[in-house]
This record gives structure tokens, C-alpha cells and sequence, in this order.
């Protein structure tokens, strides 16, 4: 391929990193935020930060007309955005700001889906997969739980991110769990975190503290792009890029 070739191929997916928020995503972003909170509450009780309250709830008021649940607080607020750098550990794409990360663990919780996708990989990689921590498992005294899968959220199915005046999308591989001091929400993979602030201000211990992060999942099968992702992507951009088209689509349920 020439060299410009190759320059027009890195501008297209490079695009990928910096999508404008479109108008009806933004419109709803400002609802839920003028709203307040949240009046369908699947589970409540979490934590964005140790350091804030519980009034954190995934939320279903828009799950019967646009068939998404998404994170909300009290008064406004979304989420913050953790790090996660848990999968797929040492590959080429790693360029060692997970290293500092304290909690990181070498599986993610639908490993054996992409396994099964058949594309050579065992895992997720939060260098390159960008994923989001969604849905609370643990059986902690005190501990608030929320499987999405019961409200028809599917593993590895593509997720909205608002962040940073962005719009990203990402998959939902991952699962907090209760080994830590509370039941939190918000985080994701280290390559989404990324996308959305930039790589100087991202690391394994470092993320986004402010709670204005709308994580947006969609129900249904139709929204898993299965084996038609590319899973064996050596970056983000190569990845991003193959959901992009199943998350345009989804994002059209937004009214």
C-alpha cells in the first residue's frame, strides 16, 4: 500500500477516537442529568467512588421505549471511570501503563465466549479491547449485586460510552466483583479510557474521577457482534473500528 494510502487508512480509523456525540445521544444525556435521578431502579445502592455516596443505580427508564439501561446517581450525576486492565496480560500492545495497576487479574468474566469465537485469542486485552465493567457479582455480606443478563443485557454486546465530549463504543466483558470495600460502578478497559482522555492523563491507576460518564448498555441479541468483531485486532483502532457499524445502528434506538 502507498504511503498515502496508508495515511488515509490511519485518519479513518483514527476517526474512531474523537466521534462527536450525535444529537439524540446528547439529548439524552442532558434529560437524564436535568432529570436528576433515576425512577426505574433495577438495583441501587453502589458507589461510584468509596469516597461518594450509594445513591448509584442502574437505571430502566428508558429500557421499554429505547431499550437501553444505562448508570445514574443522585442529582445529575453519571459515573466515574475506573481503570480496568484485566484479560490478555504482556501483548504487543501493551505499552506498560497497566503496571501500576493493583488489582489486576488475568481473566475477564465472559473469557470462554471469546474463546469460542474461534480468532486465536483466550481473551479480551484492555490494551486494545475496549470494554466496559458492567453488572455487580459477589456474595459479600452487604454486598449490592445486578446481573444485566436478566434484564436482557448480553455478554460481549456493544455499549455506548459518553466520555470526554466523545462518543465511544465498546463491549461489556467485564464484571465488578466484591473484593473490594463496597459495591462500585463505573470503569473500563484501559484502551476506552484512553479514547475518551487521552493517553497522558490514563493509567492502570489513574482514571477519570469526575461522575459525568454515561455508560449505555442495549438488550437484545441484535446487539452482539459475535464473531463478525474482530477479536484478533492488534489495537484499538482496528477493533473499535469493526463494532462501529453495530453501534451506529444501536444507537438509532435513542429517540
Amino acid at each position: 500500500m502507498s504511503f498515502k494510502g496508508l495515511l488515509g487508512l490511519s485518519l479513518f480509523l483514527g476517526a474512531s477516537l474523537a466521534r462527536d456525540v450525535p444529537a439524540n445521544v446528547d439529548n439524552l444525556y442532558k434529560s437524564i442529568k436535568n432529570k436528576g435521578q433515576c425512577e426505574k431502579t433495577l438495583a441501587k445502592g453502589f458507589y461510584s467512588k468509596y469516597d461518594n455516596d450509594n445513591s448509584f443505580a442502574y437505571c430502566g427508564d428508558h429500557q421499554d421505549d429505547d431499550k437501553i439501561i444505562y448508570i445514574q446517581g443522585s442529582n445529575g450525576q453519571f459515573a466515574n471511570m475506573d481503570i480496568d486492565c484485566d484479560g490478555t496480560q504482556g501483548s504487543a500492545a501493551d505499552d506498560g501503563r497497566c503496571g501500576n495497576s493493583g488489582d489486576t487479574q488475568s481473566i475477564t468474566s465472559f473469557a470462554d465466549t471469546v474463546k469460542g469465537y474461534g480468532a486465536g485469542i483466550n481473551d479480551v486485552d484492555a490494551n486494545i479491547h475496549p470494554y466496559v465493567v458492567f453488572g455487580n457479582v459477589g456474595s459479600k455480606q452487604g454486598y449490592t449485586s445486578f446481573d444485566p443478563q436478566e434484564h436482557g443485557i448480553e455478554p460481549l454486546s456493544v455499549m455506548a460510552v459518553v466520555c470526554g465530549e466523545k462518543l465511544i463504543y465498546g463491549v461489556w466483558a467485564d464484571e465488578n466483583g466484591d473484593d473490594g470495600e463496597k459495591s462500585v460502578v463505573g470503569e473500563a478497559s484501559i484502551s476506552l479510557a484512553t479514547a475518551c482522555y487521552g493517553k497522558d492523563n490514563i493509567s492502570g491507576n489513574n482514571g477519570h474521577d469526575q461522575n459525568d460518564v454515561l455508560y449505555i448498555a442495549f438488550t437484545g441479541k441484535d446487539a452482539v457482534p459475535g464473531k463478525k468483531a474482530n477479536w484478533a485486532a492488534k489495537n484499538y483502532d482496528q477493533f473499535e473500528s469493526s463494532i462501529q457499524d453495530l453501534g451506529n445502528t444501536l444507537i438509532k434506538r435513542i429517540k
